[in-house]
């Protein structure tokens, strides 16, 4: 096969505007499945990027939302802020990728943990957005998430 891959300009405020669904699971570090779960998202631009409404669902029947704020400061540059995160995570834009770290609040075991997400955004055609997320406490790797977006029409 010679056909070569066609890689999309990857915008943000863009691509998260409007109904999106997604759909993940986490691996522990052991290469366990532990949970799954799909995302009901919906986004709007705002004056200096965009906002993200998550709605999850668990396999174990949990659900939870979130809402992000996120902002465009310029040079393929992000800073973002929900909830659970401590502080702001921070982005940086590479043609079709976004890379993406915050410290979050957890939950676990009925109390929140702080742990680092260090994520790996890679939109792909079809308008497919690969998410890899690496959970990790003190530099100990705890596991990993995996999410596929996709546009709803």
């Amino acid at each position: 096969m010679t056909e070569k891959l066609t890689v999309p300009v990857f915008e943000p405020a863009a691509y998260f505007s409007g109904k999106l669904v997604a759909y993940g699971v986490f691996i522990d570090r052991f290469g366990s499945l532990r949970r799954q779960f799909h995302v009901a998202v919906t986004g709007r631009r705002t004056e200096h990027g965009f906002q993200l409404d998550e709605s999850f669902i668990y396999d174990d029947g949990e659900t939870e939302m979130r809402r992000w704020d996120v902002t465009k400061v310029g040079n393929g540059r992000y800073t973002g802020a929900c909830a659970d995160v401590i502080g702001h995570a921070t982005g940086c834009l590479s043609d079709n990728m976004l890379s993406w770290r915050y410290k979050f609040r957890l939950p676990l075991y009925g109390r929140k943990v702080s742990v680092t997400f260090d994520d790996v955004m890679v939109l792909q055609d079809a308008g497919i957005l690969i998410n890899r997320a690496v959970v990790s406490k003190w530099g100990i790797k705890l596991g990993e998430v995996l999410i596929s977006f996709r546009p709803l029409p």
